[in-house]
């Protein structure tokens, strides 16, 4: 979706500027030494397109466009406020994760699925946390930090969390490289149909012929859902070549179907 030619909550896009690292960073020096309001304010519209990115990820799901924007710099000013000038990273390295949890608490508080009060207050819990550990490290944690935090399994603050995530589009990538892109859409297939079903089977019989590790790479990839540095890191190899074996195993499957 393209927004550089239209007008939301009353901002016509095109005319939005971007700011350059440096430019931030010297807004953000002047509004913790003075609080400008001016600062804040050219920093908020410096970063105004960067909130547009970050919204795209979810749209299509029958909110209004304007809400979303308006949600989501209320979390870049959340950024804004909590950001660090002492730690060495990025402000929109840290502004992306700010922006997007408050989209998510957004869909989550108004989602008409239904999940259990004790599910729901877990799930704060640890959004919560996230938000407080990304302020402190200046980053996005990872879900044994999240969970140490509350004092919480692990697997219990992941079911918590899975249980208010968003829907995701079926054409949402779960594997890409320079040459492919694996989506969604391309894992889910209709069961009564035959085709379907033959090459269900021929997919089961070339991840037999796999080795053991490339096995236990892909299992941990597409049904456990770890990134490739938490692969790497549980497996004990380097990610380039949790990268380099797992689009091997890939390409295998495609070749002997």
């Amino acid at each position: 979706m393209a927004y550089n030619k239209v007008v939301i909550a009353g901002i016509n896009t095109s005319e939005l500027t971007v700011l350059k690292e440096e430019e931030k960073m010297a807004l953000l020096r002047e509004i913790k030494a003075t609080g400008s309001k001016a600062a804040k304010d050219k920093l908020i519209r410096g970063n105004l397109r960067l909130v547009l990115s970050v919204i795209q990820k979810f749209t299509g799901r029958g909110e209004d466009i304007d809400d979303l924007f308006q949600i989501g710099v209320v979390g870049l000013i959340k950024a804004i406020n909590n950001f660090d000038l002492s730690k060495e990273v990025r402000f929109s390295t840290y502004c992306v994760p700010m922006i997007s949890g408050e989209l998510r608490r957004h869909l989550r508080d108004y989602s008409q699925i239904k999940v259990s009060r004790s599910l729901r207050d877990l799930a704060y819990k640890a959004i919560q946390a996230k938000e407080r550990l990304t302020a402190n490290l200046q980053r996005e944690p990872n879900i044994e930090e999240i969970s140490a935090e509350i004092g919480e399994k692990r697997s219990d603050v992941v079911i918590a969390l899975e249980s208010i995530s968003d829907p995701v589009s079926l054409y949402e990538p779960v594997y890409s490289d320079s040459d492919d892109t694996v989506y969604i859409m391309d894992q889910i297939g209709d069961r009564n149909d035959v085709d379907s079903w033959m090459d269900e089977l021929s997919i089961r019989d070339a991840i037999k012929e796999l080795g053991k590790r490339e096995r236990n790479i892909l299992y941990l990839r597409f049904l456990k859902g770890k990134t490739q540095v938490e692969v790497a890191k549980e497996i004990g190899i380097s990610q380039a070549q949790v990268s380099r074996l797992e689009k091997g195993a890939i390409n295998k499957i495609k070749d002997s179907i």
